[in-house]
């Protein structure tokens, strides 16, 4: 597996990163888009007070083809786990998956922890598993190839941390995901946005655009 690390320079305004999240990041395993049930628009979330919103379809990246659909707020962990970060996420987790009518899926995970100490701490775990996914990806899959690009923090509550994550295996298949770390106090919260293709096809700005409004809607 070859593995091809770069740091990505944008015109996007951007804050210092700390140290923990500016390690070199590695990259993963090919991108399975998640397939909803019967394609109906999504109503809203949740309306209780003092629980996280999720994101609504129409806060995700537009697709030029298809309205993206929504299944519902699910607790417990997603199955199947998304790569990189789906290791780490605990049994406490909070998730939606999203869905087109074509090859472009995403998710959001979020955690509600007991103290702000334990959501930096989680939060630095994922981007660790970021930054170290590659290079356990290389030993069991010898037929990727992988690269991902760091496109910095995101000065949002207390920051959020975008990542870009091309794949592509030996026969051909090719897969890009955007990947998204946030957090506001005690609540952390993962987007993954998915499709076949290369980092030419990743609406990045949109995506940036999209984590802001995940995180601004945890409380």
């Amino acid at each position: 597996m070859t593995i091809h690390i770069r740091r990505a320079r944008r015109g996007i305004r951007r804050v210092q990163v700390a140290p923990a999240a500016s390690v070199a990041v590695v990259a993963v395993v090919a991108v399975a888009v998640a397939v909803g049930p019967a394609a109906v628009p999504a109503t809203a979330a949740t309306s209780d007070p003092g629980v996280p919103r999720f994101l609504e379809p129409g806060e995700l990246p537009s697709h030029p083809s298809s309205d993206w659909y929504a299944g519902d707020v699910t607790e417990g962990r997603p199955d199947p786990l998304p790569f990189c970060v789906g290791e780490a996420l605990p049994s406490t987790t909070a998730h939606r998956r999203f869905w087109t009518e074509y090859d472009t899926g995403a998710l959001q995970a979020t955690v509600v922890e007991r103290s702000v100490r334990r959501a930096q701490e989680f939060a630095a775990l994922l981007r660790k598993d970021l930054a170290g996914c590659a290079r356990k990806v290389a030993a069991e899959n010898p037929d990727i190839t992988a690269r991902v690009e760091y496109y910095g923090r995101l000065n949002v509550e207390e920051g959020a941390d975008v990542f870009g994550v091309h794949t592509e295996s030996s026969y051909g298949a090719s897969d890009i995901s955007l990947f998204s770390v946030g957090r506001d106090g005690t609540t952390v919260t993962v987007v993954r946005w998915g499709q076949m293709g290369t980092f030419a096809q990743a609406p990045v700005a949109d995506f940036e655009a999209t984590t802001v409004t995940a995180v601004k809607k945890l409380y």
